[in-house]
């Protein structure tokens, strides 16, 4: 099973996006979504931004993983 963790971005630069998930931050690669900015949430898998979600799909999958 493979498991994306919900991230906010904090800063975007040449394809990199600086993320905060959960306190944690940590650059990860944006180069599979059109456009991120600073404040988009996105799911992380393998370090890589691999789509866009909404603040609702990140409370939803942080709560999903507190359950764990």
């Amino acid at each position: 099973m493979c498991v994306g963790l919900p991230a906010k971005v904090v800063k975007i630069q040449n394809g990199t996006a600086l993320v905060d998930a959960s306190g944690a931050r940590r650059a990860v690669s944006a180069e599979l979504l059109d456009h991120v900015d600073p404040g988009d949430f996105v799911m992380v898998h393998a370090g890589i931004a691999i789509a866009k979600i909404t603040s609702d799909d990140t409370e939803e999958a942080t709560d999903v993983l507190a359950s764990l």
